[in-house]
């Protein structure tokens, strides 16, 4: 059965490479990945490679398929290996994936894995998933809180005695912003609560049926985008004392900025955290050398995964290490020691 999947989904990552959209190359001086006397990293000579393996993404309207694509292409293209892809559930549904043998590769939230990886959370009422490994963080997620530019909701405090969308029940967004609640001394029983994915939490919104909903996604958020069209926004900055706190309890986190960029509606920097899109593989199917061959294609060729989607102006050395909230996959650990970028 997985090898027919294989074989079909080979098809479909092939007209799906085809369709990759490209886009202009952010400065060289921004991305520090090549390896060369100035930058302190060694040169990595690829592993000899031969395996197929299927890839979980996200939905298809997302960020994690196509970008998740622009990778698969890449790896495709740099070392003996063949990843495709598959739409999922994103970040629980690919670690039940891992954890089931159903797929090898994986796009995740930090935080997630680490719930998995330590059956607490939104994972308390099931086994630990032990058996997958990082290969390298990807780009931040930002947990955004999204109110109408005329509410009188001005920080996290002020949530309280509100209708506020927390994510869908069961999912990453809704750990955040029970943490984030927690950070100000709230809780979900301080908040009339409603569990709204991100397009209903939106439409809750332009009908006036909520007053705030969290949003944990990549920057800018399709249905925090189209709402602006419609409503006059704010995104509420979390405290320094309230980044701190949660920085300090939960590893997975990460100090980010909001800004202009991202949104038009935003005319101040917004302070925020974020969580982390991690790759992660099987330590049942992917070998340590195969681990390596991936993180080392996608590494040394950065600006082919940019080029084939935004979101890997992010990857680098630097980045890929950081927030690591699941042990790395001794494959991918072996590379970044031979890199020279931890001991």
């Amino acid at each position: 059965m997985r090898k027919m999947l294989l074989a079909t989904l080979f098809c479909v990552g092939l007209v799906f490479a085809a369709c990759t959209p490209t886009v202009e190359a952010p400065p060289a001086e921004g991305l520090d990945i090549a390896y060369t006397p100035e930058t302190g990293y060694r040169a990595i000579a690829p592993r000899s490679v031969n395996a197929r393996f299927i890839m979980a993404t996200g939905g298809v309207a997302g960020t994690y398929y196509p970008f998740g694509g622009a990778m698969a292409t890449v790896i495709n293209n740099n070392s003996g290996l063949n990843v495709t892809i598959t739409s999922s559930g994103a970040s629980a549904d690919n670690v039940n994936q891992i954890a089931e043998g159903d797929t090898d590769i994986a796009i995740v939230q930090n935080d997630v894995m680490y719930y998995a990886f330590t059956g607490t959370s939104i994972w308390s009422d099931r086994p630990p998933v032990r058996n997958m490994g990082t290969l390298m963080s990807l780009y931040p997620e930002t947990v955004q809180i999204v109110v109408l530019a005329n509410s009188d909701i001005h920080s996290v405090s002020d949530l309280a005695g509100h209708r506020v969308s927390v994510g869908a029940l069961g999912s990453g967004v809704m750990a955040n912003a029970s943490q984030i609640l927690a950070a100000y001394g709230l809780s979900f029983d301080d908040i009339n609560d409603f569990h709204l994915n991100f397009a209903d939490s939106a439409s809750a919104m332009q009908d006036f049926n909520i007053d705030a909903f969290f949003v944990t996604a990549a920057t800018p958020n399709t249905a925090v985008a189209e709402l602006s069209r419609n409503r006059d926004l704010r995104i509420l900055p979390l405290s320094q004392q309230g980044i701190d706190n949660l920085m300090g309890e939960y590893n997975f986190y990460v100090r980010v900025t909001v800004t202009s960029d991202d949104y038009d509606f935003v005319t101040e920097p917004v302070e925020t955290v974020a969580v982390q899109a991690t790759l992660v593989a099987s330590l049942d199917t992917v070998s340590d050398d195969e681990a390596f061959e991936i993180v080392r294609s996608l590494i040394q060729n950065q600006p082919a995964v940019f080029a084939g989607h935004a979101r890997g102006a992010y990857m680098s050395l630097e980045n890929a290490v950081q927030s690591i909230s699941v042990p790395f996959h001794p494959g991918a650990l072996q590379f970044f020691q031979e890199a020279g970028i931890l001991d």
